[in-house]
């Protein structure tokens, strides 16, 4: 199998399978949230795309990893690390809600930049060129596409105060 498929193939499964774990068991476990509550983790992981500063270090990546790739993802992911972990701080009044708007705009353009870009020079022909940092795209961008997805679909919906157990008349 040439790199390209093993490339391809690798990033097809990761999303099928991230995406039948979200199905299953991420999803579920948000749905009976409030918008706050339920965007909280999905924030919160995204807080640790601090990964992606990977692709500025040579010896995880090939010396030879164009700028044009390299530049953008890292930095692209730093920034939506920190307007993740904003918005987390946030998350009580209104500006926690225009910050998750504008980390889940920026983020998905992000990834999807670097998609593009990495197919622009051809990453997945030369996968030696990513080193140790080839699981990012291969595993973690589909999870993070996905849950850029789960972001957006839950600030489209209308908040719902959920009764907690100390107030059970939800306020």
């Amino acid at each position: 199998m040439s790199a390209q498929a093993v490339f391809g193939t690798s990033v097809l499964l990761s999303f099928i399978a991230w995406a039948t774990c979200v199905q299953h068991y991420i999803w579920p476990a948000l749905q009976g949230r409030s918008r706050t509550d339920a965007l909280r983790p999905l924030l919160l992981l995204h807080g640790f795309r601090f990964v992606g500063l990977a692709f500025l270090v040579p010896g995880v990546v090939s010396p030879d990893l164009p700028a044009s790739f390299a530049r953008p993802a890292a930095y692209g992911d730093l920034a939506t690390a920190v307007l993740a972990l904003l918005a987390i701080a946030a998350l009580r009044n209104g500006l926690g809600i225009i910050l998750a708007w504008t980390f889940s705009i920026l983020g998905s353009a992000d990834l999807l930049h670097a998609f593009y870009e990495g197919n622009r020079i051809g990453l997945a022909l030369t996968p030696g060129l990513q080193g140790a940092a080839y699981f990012i795209p291969t595993v973690l961008v589909p999870l993070l596409l996905i849950t850029h997805g789960l972001v957006f679909r839950l600030l489209l919906q209308r908040d719902r105060v959920v009764a907690s157990r100390d107030n059970p008349d939800g306020a």
